[in-house]
């Protein structure tokens, strides 16, 4: 596996600050566990529409993501 510049680590670490910060405005995908927007219908990375929106499970999620590397695959990677 790459490892992974600090920069896009610390990013990371940023955005789930944010989420720990307000986790009422997210909510967590069923289908790819991605970290969305409460007003979301369907997940922009999967299509899927079931979601997880407690605050627990949103907190546990954001430090899950905030903690490692990305290993989604973005759009990027089909191009």
């Amino acid at each position: 596996m790459v490892a992974m510049a600090d920069p896009e680590l610390e990013d990371r670490k940023k955005r789930a600050e944010k989420i720990i910060a307000s986790p009422e405005s997210y909510k967590v995908c069923e289908g790819c566990d991605s970290i969305v927007g409460a007003k979301v219908t369907n997940c922009p990375n999967c299509g899927s529409y079931r979601f997880d929106s407690s605050v627990e499970r949103v907190v546990e999620q954001a430090r899950i993501l905030g903690s490692r590397p990305s290993r989604s695959i973005s759009m990027t990677d089909y191009m």
